[in-house]
């Protein structure tokens, strides 16, 4: 009979651009991987490489377009999950006089549309305008 596999903490091996994917501070792996070759992310004041193993209990710092984040490791995460459930795997210890936001949020982006009653009329519009005004 196969016994279940479980999760020890010591023989786990977790690279650190998976972990901050997962952990949901950048939205994909590739970006997280791209802040680790550029030094933006830093384990006691040095450069860490995208392939460093992540363990439980480290402190890492790390710099992205929306703030600075000092976050500690409280458990590993090998997936991606919702943010309610990612963040119970890490400890947030940015000083207070940084902004603290959620890792990424939905913002508003240009669709090609313009937004309703605003700019030109619509042909109806145009049409009860034209009545009004009558012919002239």
């Amino acid at each position: 009979m196969k016994e279940k596999a479980t999760m020890d903490p010591v023989k786990e091996k977790l690279r650190i651009d998976k972990y901050l994917w997962a952990i949901r501070i950048f939205k994909t792996r590739s970006m997280a991987a791209e802040a680790c070759d550029k030094g933006k992310v830093k384990a006691h004041g040095d450069n860490v490489k995208a392939s460093r193993n992540v363990h439980v209990e480290d402190e890492y710092e790390i710099k992205t377009e929306a703030r600075l984040w000092v976050i500690k490791v409280t458990g590993l995460l090998q997936q991606r999950v919702q943010y309610s459930e990612a963040v119970k795997y890490y400890l947030d210890l940015t000083p207070e006089g940084e902004p603290r936001k959620p890792a990424y949020q939905a913002t508003s982006f240009y669709t090609g549309k313009r937004l309703s009653k605003v700019g030109r009329p619509t042909k109806k519009q145009r049409r009860d305008m034209d009545e009004f005004m009558g012919d002239e």
